[in-house]
């Protein structure tokens, strides 16, 4: 029989959320706590994907931890391989490494009503009993396979965009790519100048706009390095054009007819009227997540760049038949069809009060007050959760969280309580006003996909304001929010 850790605080993940997690932890004095995470390394989503032309969408200066400005991005969107050597980095800078305990993820979580702690199991079989739970791990977690007659059949390779095969050599192939957004609209034009030949299968046109990407010179970098405040400046500037950009529940079209009038721009740049046609979206910007790339659009340009609009049917063990009834054989089909977004915590085995597990509380849709605490599960708390996205940086979400999270935790210890679960009519009241904010935003009722909504509909990824009204709205919130008790 395993022996049981007991600690104070477990974090599940070490992604972004719960590196920044662990930071402010030890920032506090605070070091009776462990971060596990399935992977080898720190990272998270920047760990796991790596395929080519991977890179952030939200400006350097302002995706990084505001504790932790980096003066050595080589540009304003940095690749994968640079955020993921930053958040490295920061965890070993800042302390994390005796806390690290990689390769080892939790598999399940019980909440011990008698004793006001939770027990968890890791996948290595060990178990850890610890007062409080801070569970990060994120929105983007298992990929998505689509369902499609056949697929099983095929006898060539595949592979999901989000876990590339680095040792399968594309080159000379003939590809077909299933899916035409975030991770397709950047891997695209890095292996159509290699493959024979490429099909990209396309279901909606998406917005595609460029990204001002110019490498820094060294004098830039030099001068991020001598004048620290010459990036909290940018990181300021980027913070507040995004909060008045993306302000979706403000009538004010602006900046929507000025991106839609960019992104028609950028189509130009497509030679035959026909494909640039149906390149192009019949939903508003900002319906569906926006995209950038200054070299998507380019590559049907190519000879051996294929878009395909018709509809798959079924794939064959030796290629994809689409709805007109043609077959195209291919060597190798990548899989970009994105991730579960609607899982969230409950993609572990969580179970709360009365062993009611988080996926049956959220069976209908997961929901959450203010994304971070859920009725019946006390003492858990959730980094990036239900309705917490947005159009601004998720690590400026995941700090206001974190912050948001350990208050809280701190009131608690002052009251002199063991445990606090957000009161069910306050959650409810929450998710009540929050629908409401989110049915008044027209555009995604008008294309929003599933990427944004539950089967039943429901928008449950999605924070409506400015990340700096989320984060006004939880300064206001305290104990009286919660359920206290005693053990």
């Amino acid at each position: 029989m395993s022996q049981t850790t007991s600690i104070r605080y477990t974090i599940i993940g070490a992604g972004a959320g719960g590196l920044c997690a662990g930071i402010k932890l030890l920032e506090q004095g605070q070091s009776d706590f462990l971060i596990f995470d399935r992977e080898l390394q720190v990272g998270g989503t920047w760990y796991r994907n790596t395929y080519p032309g991977l890179e952030c969408d939200i400006a350097a200066h302002l995706y990084c931890y505001s504790f932790a400005p980096n003066p050595d991005w080589s540009g304003p969107f940095p690749p994968q391989p640079e955020i993921r050597a930053y958040l490295e980095k920061t965890a070993l800078d800042r302390g994390l490494e005796p806390h690290l305990r990689l390769g080892n993820g939790v598999v399940s979580a019980l909440w011990d009503e008698d004793r006001a702690r939770w027990q968890l199991e890791l996948e290595d079989g060990g178990r850890v009993e610890s007062q409080y739970v801070i569970s990060a791990t994120g929105m983007f977690g298992a990929a998505v396979v689509p369902e499609i007659v056949g697929l099983e059949s095929f006898e060539g390779t595949i592979f999901h965009s989000a876990k590339w095969n680095h040792e399968h050599d594309l080159r000379g192939e003939r590809v077909a790519i299933i899916g035409s957004a975030a991770s397709a609209v950047q891997f695209v034009p890095e292996i159509a100048p290699e493959v024979e030949q490429l099909h990209v299968f396309q279901r909606t046109p998406n917005w595609v706009l460029p990204k001002a990407n110019e490498p820094y010179t060294e004098e830039q970098i030099a001068a991020h390095h001598a004048q620290p405040e010459l990036m909290e400046e940018s990181r300021v500037q980027l913070m507040n054009v995004a909060e008045l950009a993306l302000s979706y529940t403000s009538d004010d079209r602006t900046f929507f007819d000025a991106a839609e009038d960019a992104g028609r721009a950028a189509l130009e740049v497509v030679e035959d009227p026909e494909i640039r046609k149906l390149l192009t979206p019949d939903h508003p910007f900002g319906a569906k997540r926006p995209l950038l790339s200054n070299k998507y659009y380019k590559s049907f340009n190519r000879k051996n760049v294929e878009l395909v609009v018709d509809p798959i049917e079924k794939i064959t063990p030796k290629g994809v038949v689409t709805a007109d009834g043609r077959e195209r054989e291919v060597d190798t089909i990548i899989l970009a069809t994105g991730f579960d977004t609607h899982s969230y915590t409950s993609a572990i085995d969580v179970r709360g009060r009365d062993g009611v597990t988080l996926r049956e509380a959220w069976k209908e849709a997961p929901e959450a007050y203010f994304g971070v605490t859920t009725s019946g599960f006390p003492n858990l708390f959730m980094l990036y959760g239900p309705n917490t996205n947005g159009g601004n940086s998720i690590i400026l979400m995941l700090e206001f969280q974190v912050e948001y999270t350990l208050r809280l935790i701190a009131e608690a210890e002052r009251a002199g309580v063991d445990w606090i679960d957000v009161r069910r009519e306050v959650m409810d009241e929450y998710n009540a006003g929050l629908q409401e904010e989110l049915d008044s935003v027209a555009i995604w009722h008008v294309g929003a996909n599933d990427y944004y909504r539950t089967a039943s509909g429901k928008i449950v990824t999605q924070w409506p304001q400015g990340f700096s009204v989320y984060k006004e709205r939880v300064d206001k919130d305290d104990l009286s929010s919660f359920e206290t008790g005693q053990v």
